[in-house]
């Protein structure tokens, strides 16, 4: 058995999934994709670049992240039942997103996260060192978001399915009666730091980080807030989990299946929201590499 997964041709949390199955189950899988018997789209968005002619003369499995349902009406209906023609089997790291995908086909879908690398992702217990590394005081509240919040197509837009507006409404909320500083990483961040600024809302913003910074950027949190509308993941709640980092999410994606029902929150009643660090911590790191990979493993037996 031997398996080609397809690129993402992006920087994004899918080529490093695609890296880390090549380096640890080097025995069964392949760069030429003329060698494998199973073609794996993980990142469907790219699959137009797969050659036809593969992806009818192999056994394919698709993974789906998420769906978000307006844009799938408005725009990505067509592409998917093209792509949908090629499939026998589909993958989804959510039951929320098993739920809408079953809405769409008939095929088998398998339902399962992806591996976690707790190498990458580890608690760092010297917070005030950490801290003073990045010049920030130990009596600042720090809240963290590392996902991008405004569209991509004029700049300055909402990243509405991300919940930019509901996670402002929340650390101006927080803001009234704590030291507050808001963490800010990653691409596409112009959205909350134009409302940050407009509301003089201290910030730091991290555009391009390591890995390993972004670990300590997590370490030196008091919370981390995932507001999202709709999510695949996101990878922020198994990172959280690793880190040991205080974490409230919507419920989205995997957030049920990792966090505490008491880290989960609605708007109207986030007040009664508490992280609970030991249950993520526990969830995530039972996905920690090599454990994380034998879900997928049998899968690929099975259908092969």
């Amino acid at each position: 058995m031997k398996i080609y997964i397809n690129h993402a041709d992006e920087n994004w949390i899918v080529d490093r999934f695609r890296k880390e199955f090549y380096e640890h189950n080097s025995i069964i899988s392949t760069e030429n994709i003329a060698d494998a018997d199973i073609v794996w789209v993980i990142a469907p968005w790219s699959w137009k670049k797969i050659p036809r002619k593969y992806l009818k003369s192999k056994k394919v499995i698709c993974t789906i992240h998420h769906v978000d349902e307006m844009k799938f009406m408005e725009t990505e209906s067509k592409d998917f039942y093209k792509l949908d023609k090629y499939i026998d089997t589909y993958h989804t790291i959510s039951n929320k997103s098993e739920s809408q995908l079953s809405k769409l086909t008939s095929k088998q879908i398998y339902n399962f996260p992806f591996w976690v690398n707790s190498k990458l992702w580890f608690e760092i217990k010297d917070k005030k060192q950490l801290r003073n590394k990045f010049d920030i005081h130990e009596s600042k509240f720090l809240v963290g978001s590392f996902q991008r919040d405004t569209e991509g197509k004029d700049g300055v837009s909402p990243k509405l399915s991300k919940g930019p507006d509901q996670f402002f409404e929340i650390v101006n909320e927080l803001n009234k009666s704590k030291e507050l500083i808001v963490i800010l990483a990653g691409y596409r961040r112009t959205y909350l730091i134009n409302l940050l600024d407009d509301h003089q809302i201290d910030y730091m913003y991290y555009e391009k980080t390591s890995i390993e910074m972004l670990n300590e950027l997590y370490n030196i949190l008091d919370l981390y807030l995932v507001t999202s509308r709709i999510e695949g993941g996101p990878q922020a709640i198994f990172e959280c989990g690793l880190s040991k980092t205080p974490i409230l999410s919507t419920d989205v994606g995997i957030a049920k299946q990792i966090l505490s029902e008491e880290s989960i929150f609605e708007m109207s009643n986030f007040g009664r929201a508490k992280p609970n660090t030991t249950i993520a911590y526990k969830n995530a790191i039972s996905l920690d590499i090599p454990n994380g990979f034998e879900k997928f493993i049998n899968m690929f037996s099975q259908i092969i």
